[in-house]
This record gives C-alpha cells, structure tokens and sequence, in this order.
C-alpha cells in the first residue's frame, strides 16, 4: 500500500478502527465570558475585524516596568503577559500602550501598581485582561482634583476591550474613555474603593459605541458609569453594590446618561444605591429587567435609544444571578492567561498561515500554556518546536482528526545542499524536541511514496520526539518505515510519551527509539509490502539498558492487511552497535491479527531478541499465542509494570488520569 493512492482512504480507516469520530474540542473558556471580545468591541468597522490585540504578533512575559514598557509601546504587534506586579516609577506615571496589542495577567499575578494603561489618539485594537492596577490614590485627594493618576485612560482610539480587570484606589478615574473613542467593550470588571470610578465623553461629538457588562461597582461613589454624548451605550448584567455614602445628594449615583447619550440597561442588580440610573433631559434611557433593592433617589427612562441586537448578538444572564456570577467571576482569574490562544488558518485568515510561524512567535523559555488551534486543512510544511519552547498545545479544530493534517515527503535519504543526507531527523514531518508538548484532534504525515523513487534510506517519519511529558490525544501517524520515533535527547536520559486513543501506521519498525512510551486505547496498523513471508515490524525498541521501562502497548489494537504469519511485533535495536540498547517491549491485553508470526520476535543486526526484553500479557486475537518463542509476562511483574509505572516517574506525572 502506498501514498499516492491510499493517503484519504487510511485517514478514514484510522478514524473507522480506533471508533471514535474524533470530534476536535475547542479552545476552553478561562473564567466566565469567554476568550474572544463581544459587544461593541466584536464589530468589523473603521478597518478593523473586530478587536484582536496582539494576535498574530509574538508573545512575550514581563516582570519589570522597563520590559512592560518596550513591549506596549512597540510599533508590532505582541501579546504581553504580565506575571509579576509591576512597580511604576515616578508614582502616577504612563505606560503607554500602542495599537495591536493583548496585555493580560497571567493568573492572579499580574498587577500594575502605582501607574496608569494610557492610549494615545489614532491607537487602535488593544485588549486589556486579567490585571490589577491599583494605589495611585493621592492621600487627601478624594476627589482626583491635583494628579490625573487613572488606572487605564484613552483618547480617541476604537476597537478596545477592558476584561475580567480589578481597578482601584487610583489618583482620579479608575476608567477614562474620551474624546469619540469607539467601538468599546467593558466586561467582567471590578471597580472598588474609589470615588469617580468610571467616566465617558469629554466631547461634544456623539459618535461612541460601548458596551458595559458584568462589571462589580463595588464601595465606589460616582461614574458607575457616567457616559455623556455616547450614540449608543449598552449596559446589561452589573452589579452595584456597598455604595460610598457620603451625604451628597446630587454626585453619588449608579449609571448616568448625559448629555445627548442613547442608553439601554438590562437585567443590572442595584442594592443601596442612590439615583441608581438617571438621564439627562436631552438623553434617553430604556431600563428592562433589572433588580433594585433599598434605593432611592432617580430611576429615570425616557426616549426609545436603541436595540442593541441590530449591533451584535448577546445572552443575557436573569438579574437575580448576576450578584453571585460577579462575585466568583469578576476581576481576575486564575486560569486566565495561563494560556494564550492563537489561530492557525492555512487560507491566511487566522493568526498565522504555518505551523512554523505560528511557533517561530513563541518565546524561548515560554512558561505558559500556547495552545495553537489548527484549522481544518493540509499543513505542507516541515515543523520543528525547539527544545526551550515548551508546553505548546497543537490541537486540530475539525469535526475530525483527519480534517487537520500536518504533512511532508522527506525520505532519510535526501540530499541536502551540503551533499550529505537528511537522515532520519531530518526527514521527521514534526520534530518535537521541547518538553510537556501536547497534540490533539490532528493527523501527523510523512507521504513519501517509496514505490515511485528509488533512494538509498528510505525511513521517512511523520514524527520525531525527544521532549519529556509528550501528550498524543486522538492523533493519527501516517508513514511507512520508521513513522513515529519517540527518543531521547540523550541516551542515558528518560524521556516520556503518552498516546491515547489515537493511530499509528506503517510497515518497518514504524514505532521505534528509547523513550519510555506508552501507547493506550489506540490501533496500530500494520500495512503489508507485498510478501508472503515477511511485510515488517512493529516496534525497535532501543531503551537504555538502566531505563526499566520502554514500551508499553496496552489495551489496543494491531490490526493488518498483511498476509496471515507474516508480521513481527518487533526486534532490538542498537543504534550504532551499542550493547547498552536493551529493548524493553510489553505488549498487554491487546488485540492481535493472524498476520502476526507465531515466532513474532526477531534478531537485528547481530543482536538477539532473547537479550532484550521482549513479553506479552494476556492478548487476543487470531495473532495471539503462548509459546517457548513468546515470553509471557507473570501478573505479580504485570502489577509493576501498568501505564502509571511508566509514566510516573519522580514528578508523579500522570497524563492518563486527565
């Protein structure tokens, strides 16, 4: 069976024999609202497709003002995750953040203390997430009259989005969007312990489009929020609460629509709040669904302003829910910026269009989470993630693992420009050299046809591991000889692999190398050469001989279109002649076909499999038999010798409990 012919008809019966339709999961949400901008924000306008940040552009973590600093203002675009507090110095100064750029805090560690987020006029795409920026209050100053020290100010700028933030106790405004910015969307916030909280306008235009929701307005005076001259204002589902009392009849108040401001509030929660919403003679406001408990003061609506869904789609939450939903999931959130989100798209219209580029963005010593969701469609490219670019996610984004293939022809054997060949590194699809890497929901290839050209090495892999805590979930490997390697970086070091529910195929020792690899739930397909005595083998385990464990092949099945007695399960190898390569195979509880020899262990290269340590437990299936030539494993070592003893190591690593 070969490539040119076979290459859709194998992705369809992987999918068929492992029976799994391998449905691709999408990108999870960390923390309610989601991770892509909605309301105003989500709108195409004014050049952009809705709100992006710094998607396509690299990403990059900082710890200190001066890194903080470089990164925001740059003129490309970045995502920035903030995982320290930052200290800004002088007390209330800028930090200036320019168009095309994500800012987010990663987990609840990011802060920016003592120092304001400042747009300047004509910046544009910028999201804002998951930090705390706090304490640039100006003792004595209640009322922000002497510093204007804001926790995030803008001028005429469009397409923002302020998310899942905690404001407080800054020298004037906590949030300041001013002069005809547009296209705003203000959500999953907490404003706390400050007076004038957050304010709009200071113009005399009426061109802004915002959206306010799920915001907690708690211990705050005024501005909660105040919008004057907005075209559109869409308030739903905040929570105003513990209001700063005073005694100031007319400047503490809920929301107030100033001046010519179209306003529509829904299903908001307001408790001991005066004036909880309020409108200016020459505004209008519609209030539906809300909830009010002990106010006083204005509850004014007056005109018809507008109907938000001729803008955007929404869901709102019942009024009654919105306290305890902003309680848990307002501000900052521990699994938010954790993980960065980027999207591939072959047809260019996602972040990147390659794999590799897609990494090539990822920063060496990365320590979060970059999942790289992969759109349906045929990747022709090499791809390699360095060893100091871990934890990368690929994860297809298809109703199927065959909808999202990664796919390249290089034989071992392959000239490079150099003379010399590529050998069987070189030749890897994917070579996946940086630790605790996952795949999902995606076919690895390597369709090099060796029927049609005559070389001298023709192993030609789909994949190519040396990284340590490797994931495989519903993946499919496509090859012949030698398709998947898992390796180490060197031979006396343990490198683990964990492939679950997924599919591998190919002919000559198509499983192979020295990293401890477990292969659970899966079907291992065996493609027949066209003999009647000999199509291949399964497994060349090469395991260092102080390495206890080496491959385990467990609950799965081999399946095979190869005569019946004609396939092996495996033979040792010793890469270079070395001794110390002791394999160590145990296939368990698997099913077996008849193309499987009922010697099914062999020699290679001088080495005898009865030196290396080849055993079977408790399989079936027409291949399976207990003979002199099939070592069989006793149950007191098959207790030592389950998925978690080989994948456990020192750091209790366990990929099959998740």
């Amino acid at each position: 069976m070969r490539w040119g012919r076979h290459f859709t008809v194998l992705l369809a019966l992987c999918a068929a024999l492992l029976g799994v339709p391998g449905t691709a999961v999408a990108g999870g949400t960390a923390g309610a609202g989601g991770d892509s901008p909605h309301g105003f924000a989500s709108v195409d306008a004014l050049g952009d497709r809705g709100t992006t940040g710094g998607a396509g552009g690299r990403i990059v973590t900082v710890r200190t003002q001066e890194e903080l600093t470089a990164y925001a203002g740059a003129a490309e675009p970045y995502i920035i995750r903030v995982a320290a507090a930052v200290t800004v110095e002088p007390f209330g100064s800028d930090i200036v953040v320019a168009s095309d750029k994500t800012i987010i805090g990663v987990g609840d560690t990011g802060e920016i203390v003592h120092g304001e987020l400042h747009l300047n006029p004509g910046t544009h795409n910028v999201i804002i997430r998951n930090l705390t920026i706090r304490d640039s209050y100006v003792e004595g100053d209640w009322d922000g009259k002497t510093q204007d020290f804001d926790a995030i100010q803008m001028d005429t700028v469009h397409h923002v989005w302020i998310d899942h933030n905690t404001l407080t106790h800054m020298g004037d405004g906590l949030l300041d969007i001013r002069k005809d910015s547009q296209y705003i969307t203000v959500s999953w916030n907490r404003f706390t312990n400050h007076n004038k909280a957050f304010g709009l306008g200071w113009t005399q235009n009426v061109i802004t489009q915002i959206t306010v929701d799920h915001n907690w307005f708690q211990g705050t005076k005024q501005r909660n929020p105040c919008i004057d001259n907005a075209a559109y204002a869409h308030l739903y589902n905040n929570y105003l609460s513990a209001q700063v009392e005073d005694g100031d009849p007319v400047w503490t108040y809920g929301n107030w629509s100033r001046g010519h401001t179209r306003m529509v509030i829904e299903n908001s929660y307001y408790d001991g709040v005066q004036h909880p919403y309020q409108a200016d003679a020459t505004a209008e406001l519609v209030q539906r669904g809300s909830i009010l408990r002990n106010t006083t003061g204005r509850q004014d609506a007056w005109g018809t302003a507008f109907d938000p869904h001729d803008f955007y789609a929404y869901r709102l939450d019942p009024a009654a829910a919105v306290p305890a939903l902003l309680r848990a999931f307002s501000g900052p959130q521990r699994k938010l910026g954790t993980t960065t989100t980027v999207e591939v798209k072959a047809d260019g219209t996602g972040d990147f269009s390659t794999v590799q580029a897609a990494v090539d963005a990822i920063p060496s010593g990365n320590d979060g989470r970059i999942v790289l969701r992969i759109a349906p469609g045929t990747y022709r490219e090499h791809v390699t993630v360095p060893a100091d670019k871990p934890y990368v996610t690929f994860a297809g984004t298809g109703r199927s693992r065959a909808d999202t293939v990664i796919v390249y022809d290089t034989p071992a054997g392959e000239l490079k420009p150099d003379g010399t060949t590529q050998g069987s590194t070189g030749s890897a699809t994917v070579l996946i050299r940086a630790s605790d890497f996952t795949a999902r929901d995606l076919t690895f290839a390597n369709d090099f046809d060796e029927a049609a050209v005559e070389i001298n090495g023709e192993q030609a892999l789909a994949v190519k591991t040396t990284g340590d805590r490797l994931v495989f979930e519903n993946t499919v490997f496509l090859g012949n000889q030698d398709t998947l390697m898992t390796d180490t970086p060197v031979l006396t070091q343990t490198a683990r692999v964990y492939i679950h529910r997924s599919c591998i195929e190919g002919d000559v020792d198509f499983v192979y190398g020295r990293a401890t690899t477990v292969i659970e739930q899966s079907t291992i397909r065996a493609l027949s050469r066209g003999s009647d005595t000999n199509n291949g083998y399964v497994t060349a385990a090469s395991t260092w001989k102080d390495t206890p464990y080496g491959f385990l092949i467990t609950r799965s099945r081999i399946v095979s279109d190869a005569p019946d007695a004609s396939f092996h399960l495996g033979r040792p190898w010793h890469p270079g002649g070395n001794p110390d390569a002791v394999a160590q195979v145990l296939i368990r509880e698997t099913e077996l076909p008849a193309a499987i020899k009922p010697s099914p262990w062999t020699d290679m290269s001088g080495f005898s499999w009865k030196d290396a340590r080849f055993t079977e437990y408790r399989n079936h299936g027409p291949g399976a038999a207990v003979t002199d030539d099939r070592p069989q494993m006793s149950d007191a070592d098959a207790a030592t010798h389950e998925v978690a003893d080989y994948l456990s190591g020192s750091d209790g690593w366990a990929p099959q409990q998740t």
